[in-house]
């Protein structure tokens, strides 16, 4: 089974005065309900899974309020999902993670840009942004510029973000641009209340629909000559219209100051909560939200209303503009519009706070600290500044207590993923016939990058390996090998990469992982999911799934190719003989080795409650655990290097008289074989054993476990 939402999917049924509770993402999609939107699309990815997801498993409630919801193959296809809204007065929101999703769906953005929507359409984008982020480090603000798109940053307070979900539908309709909702993992993830309303049915939906197709209108198209209009029409009409709407509807929110009025802050909505404890560290506001210098709000940072920037501005000392990430846009569009109505306070942003990174509140504080030095006084920044000073000496004690600095921790593949083995196959294959170029790809299989693997040369994007060795092929002496997943498979690397290298001829060697599933991005089913049948047989057998879904196969030899091997991802040994031979077989072309074995993750999800069910009933259980032999152990951990599993480890020698740790098993071990599969791929050491742990056994069982107890103890005596 996958992830349940059950709890949540209740609170989508909330009506007019009860009170919702919980996240933020989930906050947004009960908004989407209650805003009558009628279709929903998006590509899976934190921080922003939860809203498909939740109303993917909430079928029964979108088929009564008659809501379309689609999960899309990728996100350009999700994107071109609000053509719906060009030419209908229909509400449609799509979700997916940035800033990677947004330059997939770059070219469908451009194409809605261009004439517009009468019915609102919302972007709901995963600003994934910062050191601990798992994207390229870049931002959706570009986007909204370039395509004229409105760009909403609602403050972290869940009322604020459900009021802005129901805005930016009507700010949609009201200037026919489409709307961008940016939501940051803090957001996402902060907690809350909110007051709900009833869900809006769509007045055209899936329960009540069209009965003709709008009037053909060339306008509405992307298409040359009217797309020059279409661009005037965007300066003229559309970013004016969104202004008045903007500040009809107080969308910027204006906190006052309590002391300091001629200095001012104008903040991005989504820093806001993080600004608000600087400043309460900095002695400056408190924590109900008073603060002593006037803030400037900014819940839609694209456009700008200049009368308003102007306004907040104007007859201040000094203005410090808050904004992660660069380039500065928002800070050279202050500067321009100041400058361009002749006003000169000093503005402020980039030069006093960090250039890029996750603005969180240590940056922050670093940041506001010579603001207020300057402009304040020196007293009033040294709670910040002893704040800032405690944090480095607390981080100094910690380095000194600990003796050395702690050794990194790079994320790694789970326990018993089966995306391991093939890795162990590929470095032992390696050895043989000398490195590879491998292009890497984006998903679970990215963690192969990492020790003790450390395998990859360029990560181009998702389902994109296959693409980014074309031009290393033809310049390399040994063939070259692509690695991508089922979910990047299908997202792009069917078209992006196989097809290409089948028309072109190529002579490449591409390693798709079918684990069933997009698991990188939260185990989503995908159109090479196994069946629930086959789920549930599985299930019953305590199995892995056989995976007879073969629409990756069938794909494959519908387009052409010729070189097609698949198997079991656990089997070293004939993974390893099957990479050396496609590295060196004559046969010239595209060569597919397709690994196939269930996600860990959703394989334990399922027998776990199963073996729990079977031990209440008291019926008989087995399960598999490896160890490792400590006095067959030589202590040379090649089986460490080769694996990297978390459950092989060390511990102390027992033998006093060796110096050497041994490796040992911990508890945690799924029992996937790897360690013995490699130990004997490998030619390592005999050490590791398996053993089946019977629980509730059978009478016979009982009398001879018994037996051979004391049959052990008394040849250990003798």
């Amino acid at each position: 089974m996958e992830v349940s939402f059950v709890e949540e999917i209740k609170s989508l049924r909330l009506k007019d005065g009860e009170r919702f509770h919980g996240e933020g993402i989930l906050a947004v999609t009960k908004a989407l309900l209650q805003s009558g939107v009628a279709y929903v699309g998006g590509y899976q990815g934190a921080p922003v899974s939860h809203l498909l997801d939740v109303m993917v498993q909430a079928k029964p409630l979108m088929q009564e309020l008659g809501v379309h919801v689609e999960a899309c193959a990728n996100e350009a296809s999700a994107a071109a999902m609000l053509g719906a809204s060009i030419h209908y007065p229909l509400r449609g929101a799509v979700t997916w993670k940035s800033i990677v999703g947004t330059n997939v769906a770059s070219d469908a953005l451009s194409n809605l840009a261009s004439p517009g929507v009468v019915g609102g359409a919302l972007i709901v984008v995963g600003e994934d942004y910062g050191e601990g982020a798992s994207v390229i480090q870049e931002r959706t603000h570009a986007y909204a510029l370039k395509s004229t798109l409105c760009l909403l940053d609602p403050r972290p307070d869940l009322s604020r973000m459900v009021d802005m979900v129901e805005h930016g539908f009507a700010l949609s309709e009201a200037s026919n641009m489409p709307c961008i909702l940016e939501l940051r993992i803090r957001a996402c993830h902060v907690r809350g209340s909110f007051v709900a309303k009833t869900n809006r049915a769509p007045a055209v939906s899936t329960r009540h629909l069209m009965a003709e197709p709008a009037k053909f209108d060339y306008m509405r198209l992307a298409h040359p000559p009217v797309t020059f209009k279409q661009e005037k029409r965007k300066l003229e009409e559309r970013i004016p219209a969104a202004r008045e709407y903007i500040v009809k509807h107080g969308l910027n929110e204006l906190m006052p100051g309590k002391k300091h009025a001629d200095l001012g802050l104008i903040v991005q909505g989504g820093l806001y909560n993080s600004v608000l404890r600087s400043l309460q560290l900095l002695g400056l506001a408190n924590a109900f939200g008073d603060c002593d210098i006037p803030m400037l709000v900014l819940n839609v940072t694209y456009p700008l209303v200049p009368d308003q920037v102007v306004d907040f501005c104007q007859d201040k000392r000094a203005v410090l503009v808050v904004e992660e990430g660069q380039p500065e846009y928002i800070e050279q569009d202050i500067a321009t519009q100041l400058r361009r109505r002749g006003i000169h306070t000093p503005l402020h942003g980039k030069d006093m706070l960090p250039g890029a990174g996750e603005y969180n509140v240590e940056a922050i504080t670093s940041g506001l600290s010579p603001f207020i030095a300057q402009y304040v006084s020196a007293d009033s920044a040294h709670s910040g500044q002893q704040w800032l000073t405690g944090l480095q000496q607390r981080r100094a004690d910690v380095a000194k207590a600990l003796g050395q600095t702690l050794p990194a921790r790079p994320p790694g593949f789970c326990i018993g993923c089966p995306e391991r083995p093939v890795f162990s196959a590929l470095k032992l294959v390696q050895q043989e016939i000398g490195d590879v170029h491998i292009a890497a790809d984006i998903g679970c299989h990215a963690l192969g990058t990492f020790e003790p693997f450390s395998t990859g040369h360029s990560i181009l994007g998702y389902g994109m390996s296959l693409a980014s060795r074309a031009g290393v092929s033809p310049m390399m002496q040994r063939r070259t090998l692509a690695i991508m997943g089922d979910g990047g498979f299908w997202h792009n690397g069917l078209l992006t990469g196989v097809q290409s290298a089948l028309f072109n001829g190529d002579d490449a060697v591409l390693l798709i992982f079918k684990n069933g599933y997009t698991s990188a991005t939260g185990t989503q089913d995908i159109i090479s999911t196994p069946m629930e049948a086959e789920k549930q047989a599985a299930a019953d057998k305590h199995s892995s799934l056989s995976h007879t879904n073969m629409t990756i196969e069938s794909t494959l030899q519908g387009l052409g190719v010729q070189w097609l091997k698949t198997v079991h991802t656990y089997e070293v040994a004939h993974v390893k003989a099957l990479l050396k031979e496609a590295f060196t077989s004559d046969f010239n072309g595209l060569k597919v080795i397709i690994a196939e074995g269930e996600c860990q993750l959703e394989r334990q999800r399922r027998i776990k409650p199963w073996i729990q069910s079977l031990l209440k009933k008291g019926k008989r259980v087995v399960r598999v655990k490896y160890g490792v032999d400590e006095d067959v152990c030589n202590g040379d951990h090649a089986c460490i290097r080769l694996s990297g599993c978390p459950t092989l480890t060390l511990k102390d020698n027992p033998d006093p008289l060796k110096v050497d740790p041994v490796a040992t098993v911990i508890d945690g071990c799924v029992g996937c074989g790897l360690c013995g599969e490699n130990a004997h791929a490998a030619t390592l050491c005999p050490s590791f054993y398996r053993a089946e742990i019977i629980q509730n056994p059978g009478l016979f069982e009982s009398l001879w476990a018994g037996l051979q107890s004391r049959l052990v103890r008394a040849m250990q005596t003798t």
